[in-house]
């Protein structure tokens, strides 16, 4: 080809080029309104959290904008200013926002945003752990505080733990420690709930849960047995300790039992019941009895208590700590007492083993008793 008509056709393609890089701006001019850059969305998509709407750039760039949030593409009734607070309608949606930009022509455009990811929950944070308030004793209630939170929860769910275990139905904020919690490590388990958060768990400080008095008296104690025995004496023993140890029982008066092989402050006797009376003529074949520094359970009873315990149903593990509980009553000092009135319960030092006048069988010392 002649190197002029090269020039000619090279010239044309440039003019044609120029002509269509300057189509968009002659679209504007001619009265419409298009993006240059699309609207975008920030902040972090979690319930509470504010987002803001960033309009993208027009061509023109003259232009006024206006905003409408959309929840999974569509219109979220009244959100149309800049910014937009997460709430629980939103939880699991993904957010856009659509801007419409309006030039001073009175031409407009629109652009919608990408989509968040699905808006989740915000954490719930412990500011401050929660605390057991209250004497950690047996015979005391504990008070639960639920601790400081970085948003005030709607509602909480109380557990209380033993030795890391939960107590079965301790739900409650306030506790009484049971016989079972003492010389254990209890905590409280606090669950807070707020709208819009992941409910959140967190643990007290342990407290160790004592007696109901500190003690004030050790005494020793031995075991021995009179005439025939047929029960089991390693059980005998056994369960007179733990008669002792219980909280519900003279420790709670402050006094220690600890067990020596022979002689010791006194002695408890598993007799034969046709022996009993060997110890004194005061005592009888049929009941237990005490006689200076002997502890006498008659050996009948404590296979199988009596008539009017039976009939009131209660055990004959309860019989066993009420005998032994009478009987070292009467060694510390105790005489025998009446029933206070019908319905209460009956003091451990009332011969319960013939009956109760109206009040409630029970083998441990009363409140009254215990001082």
């Amino acid at each position: 080809m002649p190197r002029r008509v090269r020039r000619v056709v090279v010239l044309a393609a440039l003019l044609v080029t120029t002509a269509v890089g300057l189509a968009p701006a002659a679209s504007a001019r001619e009265g419409t309104v298009v993006p240059t850059a699309a609207p975008t969305v920030r902040g972090a998509a979690v319930w509470g959290r504010t987002l803001t709407a960033d309009g993208g750039t027009w061509e023109p760039a003259d232009v006024t904008l206006t905003y409408r949030w959309l929840r999974d593409d569509a219109p979220v009734a009244g959100a149309t200013a800049e910014t937009y607070v997460l709430g629980t309608g939103d939880l699991g949606h993904r957010i856009s926002v659509r801007v419409t930009a309006t030039a001073t022509s009175g031409a407009t455009g629109q652009a919608t945003s990408a989509p968040t990811s699905r808006v989740v929950r915000a954490d719930l944070r412990n500011r401050r752990e929660p605390r057991v308030v209250g004497q950690a004793r047996f015979g005391r209630t504990l008070t639960a505080r639920p601790g400081r939170w970085s948003t005030a929860p709607d509602r909480f769910r109380f557990r209380w733990l033993r030795g890391g275990e939960p107590v079965r139905g301790a739900r409650s904020p306030r506790y009484a420690p049971a016989p079972e919690d003492v010389g254990r490590r209890l905590r409280l388990e606090v669950t807070a709930y707020a709208e819009g958060h992941r409910p959140a768990t967190v643990r007290s400080t342990a407290v160790v849960v004592r007696h109901r008095v500190d003690v004030r008296r050790t005494v020793t104690y031995s075991v021995t047995t009179r005439g025939r025995v047929t029960a089991s004496l390693p059980r005998f023993r056994r369960l007179v300790q733990q008669t002792y140890d219980d909280p519900r029982g003279w420790r709670g008066r402050g006094v220690r039992f600890r067990p020596v092989a022979r002689g010791g402050s006194f002695t408890v006797v598993l007799a034969e019941g046709s022996t009993v009376p060997s110890f004194s003529a005061e005592c009888s074949t049929t009941y237990s009895c005490r006689v200076g520094r002997y502890v006498i359970i008659n050996q009948t009873r404590w296979q199988t208590a009596t008539p009017p315990w039976n009939a009131a149903g209660r055990s004959l593990r309860d019989y066993r700590h009420l005998v032994v509980n009478h009987e070292t009553g009467h060694w510390l000092g105790f005489g025998h007492a009446g029933c206070p009135r019908p319905g209460a319960l009956a003091p451990v030092m009332m011969q319960q083993s013939k009956g109760t006048d109206g009040c409630r069988f029970n083998p441990w010392p009363t409140l009254a008793e215990l001082g």
